[in-house]
């Protein structure tokens, strides 16, 4: 009659039991109740499927991953090799993404008969990226301008406590977007961890500078170790040589000049002017050392505030490397994973 096919009721024909490996729940996809017949004997059994099946998670490219997952169909009644044929490759591709609603369909084959096709999704890292890794960064930013501050004037731990609650509070509104499942720590879950670390190091390492100016009065001298490795090696390493020290002024009594021996006091009558004026200056010698003194500080205090200074341009300079590599990282990862669509 020249119709290339019909429309069957499918309980009027034999249909083979078709099920799938990976499937993980009740099927509730609308049923289907028509099979369509065509002229030469060929059957369509167009059912759709709606399926939430198991695929192993590659996490550690975490939100920048692309996932390669298969789907195997068999029969139980049948040992024969049964095929399978998508007739669209859009509607497979909606159930998909529908069942990865957080990724994008890539790459779905179109090929005439699979047993096991492949479909390869990608994760949408555009929410990542605005809602942790933007933020992250931002508050990393800041703490590290904060080394700007200068110790000897500002109280940094104050901004630093504020700063390191205010991360801690992020991580814990955006820990439902992180991953908790699979075989490997997620790349970003260790850059998270490394920032909050490096803030508590910042926190501590404000600490010890501040106790080094307000107490190291009362400290003991620098010991030899460190002052060869901090002052001398990561001093001259960070630009922060030690300061040269200052050349006392050496008086030297004239032989010539009349006065006192060793075990005596001075003779002012057998001393002439010259001699007291010497003695004179000797005592405003004494005098303007001790104000030198009460002024800058001892030697050792100097050196202990030298340590903290040298300690504090270390974990600068760390700082600056670690959000460097990092967002270098970020972006060549990111890149890549556009390039792969």
């Amino acid at each position: 009659c020249g119709t290339p096919w019909i429309s069957v009721q499918r309980k009027l024909l034999w249909v083979p039991d078709m099920v799938i490996n990976e499937f993980m729940g009740k099927n509730s996809a609308p049923f289907a109740p028509y099979s369509y017949l065509a002229y030469d004997g060929m059957v369509y059994d167009a059912q759709p499927v709606r399926v939430v099946s198991s695929c192993r998670l590659d996490i550690y490219l975490f939100p920048f991953d692309i996932q390669n997952c298969s789907l195997s169909y068999n029969s139980y009644l049948h040992v024969t090799e049964v095929s399978v044929k998508p007739r669209s490759r859009r509607n497979v591709g909606i159930l998909v993404q529908k069942v990865f609603q957080e990724k994008s369909v890539k790459n779905l084959p179109a090929a005439a008969y699979l047993s096991s096709p492949q479909v390869t999704v990608k994760r949408r890292a555009t929410l990542y990226v605005v809602n942790i890794l933007i933020p992250s960064c931002f508050l990393v930013t800041v703490d590290l301008f904060s080394f700007m501050l200068p110790p000897k004037k500002v109280d940094r731990s104050l901004f630093k406590m504020t700063l390191i609650l205010g991360y801690t509070v992020f991580l814990l509104m955006m820990n439902d977007l992180l991953p908790i499942t699979g075989d490997v720590i997620p790349l970003l879950n260790v850059f998270l961890s490394l920032c909050l670390g490096l803030m508590v190091a910042s926190l501590l390492e404000t600490i010890l500078i501040t106790n080094l100016i307000c107490g190291s009065a009362h400290y003991s001298p620098v010991p030899r170790w460190i002052r060869v490795l901090v002052l001398h090696i990561l001093g001259r390493l960070v630009r922060l040589p030690p300061k040269p020290r200052d050349k006392k002024d050496t008086v030297f009594r004239n032989p010539a000049v009349p006065g006192r021996r060793p075990d005596q006091g001075w003779d002012f009558t057998q001393a002439n002017p010259t001699c007291e004026l010497w003695s004179l200056g000797r005592d405003l010698q004494a005098v303007r050392l001790q104000v030198e003194q009460q002024l800058t500080g001892s030697r050792s205090t100097e050196e202990w505030i030298q340590v903290g200074l040298i300690i504090d341009r270390l974990l600068f300079i760390v700082y600056i490397l670690f959000l460097t590599v990092s967002f270098i990282t970020i972006i060549i990862i990111w890149v890549n994973s556009y390039n792969n669509l």
